[in-house]
């Protein structure tokens, strides 16, 4: 019943996140005080429950491949970097220049890369998966490391941003948990075979699946003033968020083409369309220099992200792998 729950909250996180923003939004306003106190107490034990069972199914000893996949890894990291950096700004500029928590917001999601559907999606699509496994771990160990320095950049002086703090955040929210993750793994694999520790990784994505729905309710709750406090601007969140994703896509189908082989190529997309909102979201949430209402357009792109993941799919495998066109490949989808 518990591997059912599991699998049913992971394979339908989108409905999932979607509730569990409106029900969030709704407790918000009539949850007292001490309600809400109860709430921020539970955050860090809902964040470990989200990123340490996502941190045994990264196998960060792929980086040691690195030199295998020179290629994918070192245009993931130019379009991970430098072209998403660049988007967000620009899109955050257009679209949310007198909020600057919807700005922060994005700036998190482009600045954390590689999800945990980055390989499954790779091997769905028939792409090079060892070169997405490789991929996810070298930009991982980047976003650690680079993170603060772009954010103490892009994230304007009056909000009070402290790099330092945010180092001793991801200590404590994302290293932490990856040396856990990565010991426990060790263990499994050696009381499992390879095949059984196979089956049991949909139990650990549907438990970080459950903290994603536990920590979206619990920050909409907590931040259920800020952000109905004026819902047409928190409802407009949503177009630049579908822009950035468009052409963060096309980008990546673009430099695939004209600088990889088709298997590597489809790596490339995912390892850079992909982003890694679970630990964005533990980030922002976990923040107090962080203004609040910068949850909302993670919480969104959890609506954005996993469609995304399936149409580019179904064109490689039905548009490019079957030679059906477009028309027909999307009637499949529906």
């Amino acid at each position: 019943m518990i591997r059912a729950f599991l699998t049913g909250v992971k394979e339908h996180l989108i409905y999932v996140v979607v509730g569990s923003l409106a029900v969030g939004l709704a407790f918000g306003q009539v949850a007292g005080p001490a309600t809400k106190g109860a709430l921020k107490i539970a955050v860090t034990p809902i964040l470990f429950v989200m990123i340490y069972p996502m941190m045994i199914n990264v196998d960060l000893r792929e980086v040691v491949n690195v030199r295998d996949h020179a290629g994918p890894v070192g245009v993931s990291l130019l379009v991970n970097f430098g072209i998403a950096p660049a988007l967000a700004i620009g899109l955050a500029r257009g679209f949310f220049g007198g909020n600057v928590a919807y700005a922060v917001g994005l700036y998190f999601i482009a600045l954390i890369p590689t999800s945990g559907m980055t390989a499954a999606w790779t091997g769905l699509a028939d792409g090079d998966l060892e070169a997405a496994l490789v991929a996810m771990a070298v930009n991982l160990l980047a976003a650690v490391a680079i993170l603060p320095a772009y954010l103490s950049v892009l994230v304007p002086a009056n909000v009070g941003f402290d790099p330092s703090a945010l180092y001793r955040q991801l200590l404590q929210i994302v290293v932490a948990p990856m040396v856990a993750g990565t010991l426990t793994r060790g263990l499994l694999l050696r009381r499992y075979s390879p095949e059984g520790f196979k089956r049991l990784k949909p139990l650990f994505g549907g438990l970080s699946s459950l903290g994603v729905l536990l920590i979206v309710f619990v920050a909409m709750t907590l931040r259920s003033s800020q952000i109905l406090a004026d819902p047409v601007a928190s409802a407009s969140t949503i177009f630049p968020l579908v822009v950035f994703y468009a052409a963060l896509l096309s980008v990546a189908v673009l430099l695939g083409r004209a600088l990889l082989d088709p298997p590597r190529a489809v790596a490339l997309v995912y390892a850079t369309s992909m982003r890694n909102l679970s630990i964005a979201l533990a980030i922002v949430v976990a923040a107090e220099a962080i203004p609040a209402a910068a949850v909302l357009p993670i919480a969104l792109a959890y609506v954005i992200q996993p469609p995304l993941g399936a149409v580019y799919m179904h064109y490689r495998r039905d548009v490019v792998g079957e030679g059906l066109s477009i028309r027909e490949a999307a009637a499949r989808l529906v």
